[in-house]
């Protein structure tokens, strides 16, 4: 093989050299940086109120929970499965319709292709979405629609708005100009242009986009049950707080199950689109 067909040592196969990060030269700085970072970290370290006697106390409390514990407790497997199902059909659920909304929206975020008002104002959804963590959404919609899945999958679908939106509007960003442009000549109307000259080159992405987040709203489905919006969730905190901590313990084995068998199909899925 020729020397041209390899590249050299310490060259990647781009052909750029690789630099090593910059470095802050300045000692003062450096060690003033530092030193800001560890004072900071004191200073957060004083100001949490940490009650270390009640910490202590709660050591032997903390011991014999997990003495009950074992042996994990998998007689009632019907709850299991029944709550393992509901996750799995929330999850679902929520992600078509959270990804059918958020090619909307990101649409509407697309600086490129969106007028400034629809852009802003596309931006401002994905930002709501983002800010609120699921379960404080999940508290909201329990108090709207009550508990049950419900309440899950319209949680689970306003988090995948703040997710999948806000990487395919960015994916919209840097598509093609010119292919826009080539079917704008032809005299197509937005729609169209969108359907035509956007989608096609986001497809690939928006499809990868989907399996993750298939993949993350099953274990948020998890977080979201214990504020009683449905799943296996809801059944772990049903038998804590009945102090059942070997079926617990059970429901966490379980969880733990369910999301390797998860991330390692939408792994494979993934590379497979790769």
């Amino acid at each position: 093989m020729s020397s041209a067909a390899t590249p050299p040592v310490g060259r990647p196969p781009s052909g750029r050299l690789w630099h090593k990060p910059a470095a802050i030269k300045n000692p003062w700085l450096r060690w003033g940086l530092i030193a800001a970072v560890v004072a900071y970290a004191y200073w957060a370290y004083t100001f949490m109120p940490i009650n270390w006697d009640r910490v202590a106390a709660g050591l032997p409390r903390a011991a014999r929970i997990i003495n009950t514990a074992f042996p994990p407790d998998f007689a009632r497997w019907q709850l299991l499965y029944s709550g393992v199902l509901e996750s799995i059909q929330m999850a679902l659920v929520a992600t078509l319709l959270g990804v059918a909304l958020s090619v909307v929206v990101a649409v509407m975020a697309a600086r490129n292709i969106a007028p400034v008002v629809i852009y802003w104002f596309g931006r401002a959804i994905i930002v709501l979405a983002r800010s609120l963590h699921p379960v404080i959404v999940a508290i909201i919609f329990v108090k709207a629609v009550g508990f049950g899945p419900l309440a899950g999958i319209l949680t689970l679908t306003v988090y995948s708005v703040g997710f999948v939106g806000k990487l395919l509007a960015e994916a919209i960003e840097e598509i093609d100009r010119g292919q826009l442009e080539a079917i704008v000549s032809t005299g197509a109307g937005f729609a169209k242009t969108v359907l035509y000259g956007v989608f096609p080159q986001v497809l690939p992405r928006l499809v990868g986009l989907s399996i993750y987040q298939t993949d993350s709203n099953l274990r948020a489905s998890a977080i979201v049950g214990i504020a009683g919006a449905g799943g296996i969730g809801n059944t772990l905190s049903s038998a804590f707080r009945r102090f059942d901590y070997d079926f617990a313990f059970a429901i966490l084995l379980v969880i733990i199950g369910l999301i390797l068998v998860s991330e390692a199909v939408s792994g494979r899925i993934r590379s497979r689109l790769t």
